[in-house]
């Protein structure tokens, strides 16, 4: 569940977190905290694999004084997450971002409209588009609310897991003490290689220089000096131990390739986004959970990497900024949805989104007129559709949509002429048929093709009918109406309530 800490992040509060009783085996008989046997009293949502794997790392956690002490210091996140189950999953970034705006929207009409009601004479009109406005601020708080819960949460979560450490590692002195003697030595060897670094950053100083490799030296920090090297071009930090990337990077105005890859970042600084000359960026591998808005100020960017990271969302604007992006790899994230402005970027070619939980695309993604390669694989039970415009695609060569719970390929799939590769396994795939499918890209083409043909054909018979029917329907209510009219002025003339003609009389 979404209000569940991630086992492999959070691995002590999972484990904890598993041992309380479950909110829905209220007929269990055992209440003791420190029970782990009857499984129905338990969060079975939590692997037993990965329990049995940290008490093996951790064997003080099977101690009933140690759990009991752990499970008194959660009780804050415990309460937390029964309420997040009740209130939801937290919203998507881009729905965030429209709330916050459509807020300051909302607030700027009510306070014109509260200016101006006096003066207005449809005042019960105001008051009712007011109490629809109401309502929309109220939607909006709520979202902001929530988000924000949620983000209160993310920190509750963090301080608890570093409390039940402290607790174990009180409960494991002699383990602590052999752990400190194991620090010590390291950080000698990152004193020698800071001297390394020093001495490449004097030369650097002294001889401007285009490239700088600083890849696998088990750096932990980059010095601020970095941001006044002139003319560096290329910059390779991957392979390191980073926590950190200084603001100063900024100051590297030329920089064309940033490859930081490899590392333990969790956040890149605001100021990347001063790099408007940066074409080339790799932060695979490391432990981001969110790209700063800023990002988007790289318009130069043509490759971003941002794939092995723990990222749920991308900027809102990314599309409307990188519009120069020719390859975004995005690959071994947890991205639930890509933000509207993804259609803008017209230069992509190449677009690799797999292992992600992506409930769908946005219908603007079928404006990505030049994507070659797409690789959508790999999302599960989370993704079940496309855009019933994605034949629009047509440049598109390569696509995999494997492993995910896709039934039907869109009407429009055999629109697609330049695909030449399709993988579409481990799919409950009813259109086409498995076995137009065990044929190849180029029948399954071919058959949907066919089939929208079929489709188009019945939809122009049946609007043939419909006008038909409505000409039919016309022509009689026409000939009726001229009927009616003929009918009554003859009855008008029988029987007139005005004197008759003689003339007429004598005619008729």
């Amino acid at each position: 569940m979404a209000a569940d800490p991630n086992p492999k992040k959070f691995p002590v509060l999972s484990y904890v977190l598993a041992r309380l009783p479950s909110f829905t085996a209220t007929k269990s008989s055992s209440s003791s905290p420190s029970s782990s046997s009857p499984v129905p009293a338990f969060d079975v949502e939590q692997p037993p694999s990965s329990s049995i794997e940290i008490v093996t790392q951790m064997p003080h956690l099977a101690e009933p004084g140690v759990l009991a002490s752990m499970t008194q210091a959660i009780t804050d996140v415990a309460e937390t997450r029964s309420i997040l189950r009740t209130l939801g999953p937290r919203p998507d970034h881009e729905t965030v971002d429209k709330a916050r705006f459509k807020l300051s929207e909302i607030e700027g009409m009510l306070s014109e409209s509260f200016e101006d009601i006096s003066l207005n004479e449809s005042a019960e009109k105001d008051e009712k588009r007011r109490k629809e406005m109401d309502q929309e601020k109220t939607w909006c708080e709520s979202v902001l609310k929530l988000d924000e819960v949620h983000g209160s949460y993310e920190k509750l979560l963090s301080e608890a897991e570093e409390r039940l450490v402290r607790i174990y590692e009180f409960a494991e002195k002699k383990a602590a003490a052999e752990g400190e003697e194991g620090e010590g030595s390291g950080v000698v060897a990152e004193g020698e290689v800071n001297e390394e670094v020093v001495g490449i950053l004097q030369k650097a100083m002294d001889n401007p220089v285009e490239r700088v490799d600083l890849s696998g030296r088990k750096l932990s920090l980059l010095p601020e000096a970095f941001g006044r090297i002139q003319g560096l071009l290329v910059l390779n930090l991957s392979n390191n131990q980073l926590q950190a990337i200084p603001d100063s990077i900024a100051g590297l105005h030329g920089l064309v390739e940033l490859d930081v890859s490899g590392n333990l970042l969790e956040t890149l600084p605001d100021s990347v986004g001063l790099l408007s000359k940066l074409k080339i960026l790799n932060v695979s591998t490391n432990k981001l959970t969110a790209l700063p808005d800023s990002i988007c100020r790289c318009g130069s960017l043509v490759v971003l990497d941002v794939s092995f990271n723990r990222l749920t969302y991308l900027p809102t604007n990314i599309g409307f900024e990188l519009v120069n992006l020719e390859k975004l790899m995005i690959q071994y994230n947890k991205i639930r949805s890509f933000p509207s402005s993804i259609g803008e970027m017209r230069s992509l070619t190449y677009l690799d989104a797999h292992f992600n939980e992506l409930h769908g695309l946005p219908d603007s993604f079928v404006l990505l007129t030049n994507l070659e390669y797409l690789n959508l694989s790999s999302n599960f039970s989370d993704l079940r559709d496309l855009p019933s415009s994605f034949g629009d695609l047509i440049s598109l060569q390569k696509l995999d949509l494997s492993n995910n719970q896709i039934h039907s390929l869109p009407d429009t799939f055999g629109t697609l002429e330049s695909l030449v590769e399709l993988n579409v396994d481990q799919n409950p795939l009813v259109v086409p048929p498995k076995e137009v499918v065990k044929e190849g890209v180029v029948a399954v083409k071919t058959y949907m093709g066919k089939r929208r043909i079929t489709m188009l054909e019945e939809e122009e018979r049946k609007r043939v009918e419909e006008e038909m029917e409505q000409a039919n329907a016309g022509w009689l209510t026409r000939t009726t109406s001229k009927l009616k009219s003929y009918v009554s002025d003859v009855s008008e003339y029988l029987n007139p309530s005005y004197p008759r003609d003689p003339y007429l009389e004598r005619e008729l």
